[in-house]
């Protein structure tokens, strides 16, 4: 496990995702057009990208469009988001298959290949989970930026 881990090039992304966000929200945009600055600035396809929003005890998707209908992920359960959003800590995994983890999100497939039936699904191989939250630091919901693949070497960069 990578928690933790920070350098440089982590601390400008951040620096970026902030502003890029800040100036996203004030325009009123939707969780995809912010989703899609995101996966602009982390360099992964929109499918990697999930918007999480807290309601009361459960984390609700915004994005991805597929997973809203997939339920909730409450607070209580051991899930990476649901951590996240507890501790207000980020979290950065680089070897995510070795955590255990529930699979039932990547099972849904995303995007084009929901619509046109590819076979190939790729599991999450490196993930990056931050809270979201207000001024007041109140946790508001959770980001997650991935990186998809058949195996770890196939998914790109570490984070």
């Amino acid at each position: 496990m990578d928690k933790g881990q920070s350098n440089s090039g982590t601390a400008t992304a951040t620096a970026l995702t902030t502003d890029a966000l800040r100036g996203l929200l004030q325009a009123g945009s939707g969780p995809e057009r912010i989703c899609q600055e995101l996966a602009g600035i982390f360099r992964v396809s929109l499918t990697e990208i999930a918007l999480l929003h807290l309601d009361d005890k459960v984390l609700r998707f915004l994005f991805p469009e597929e997973l809203k209908a997939m339920g909730m992920i409450p607070l209580s359960s051991p899930s990476i988001a649901a951590h996240t959003a507890v501790s207000s800590e980020p979290e950065l995994y680089n070897d995510f298959q070795r955590v255990k983890h529930a699979s039932v999100f990547e099972t849904v497939r995303l995007g084009k290949s929901a619509s046109a039936g590819k076979p190939v699904q790729q599991a999450i191989q490196k993930i990056m989970s931050a809270a979201v939250a207000n001024e007041g630091a109140r946790v508001l919901g959770v980001i997650q930026v991935s990186r998809k693949g058949t195996e770890p070497s196939s998914a790109g960069p570490d984070f």
